[in-house]
């Protein structure tokens, strides 16, 4: 991946319904982001124009009316894969949401270029 701010779009795949978006930055080999309930950290490597890599998304807020996607009261492991271009990236994983796994697939449109 290369490094920069992107924006996330995530929806679920496998016949469950959901969809959540945020921002997330790749930087050598670190990932950092986060949308108005949760925050993720992990890391990634890259080879040729492909990446895999693992996510921790923990809750930051909690809120009676709204439902994230992997926003429990307990950290949810995440393990990705994907490709990418200058711009753009195409990003799948299996998050483990207690003892169920939950298929997603997401967009990745980069915003800003990063140090």
């Amino acid at each position: 991946m290369k490094n920069g701010l992107y924006s996330i779009h995530v929806s679920l795949q496998d016949g469950r319904s959901g969809k959540g978006s945020g921002v997330i930055m790749f930087r050598d080999g670190q990932i950092h982001g986060g949308d108005a309930y949760l925050f993720y950290t992990g890391s990634y490597t890259v080879k040729d124009d492909a990446f895999k890599g693992e996510v921790l998304v923990q809750r930051h807020t909690s809120s009676p009316d709204a439902s994230p996607l992997f926003g429990g009261p307990n950290p949810v492991g995440i393990g990705v894969s994907g490709t990418f271009t200058d711009t753009r990236g195409i990003m799948n994983g299996t998050a483990l949401v207690g003892k169920a796994s939950q298929i997603f697939g997401a967009t990745l449109h980069k915003l800003a270029d990063v140090d």
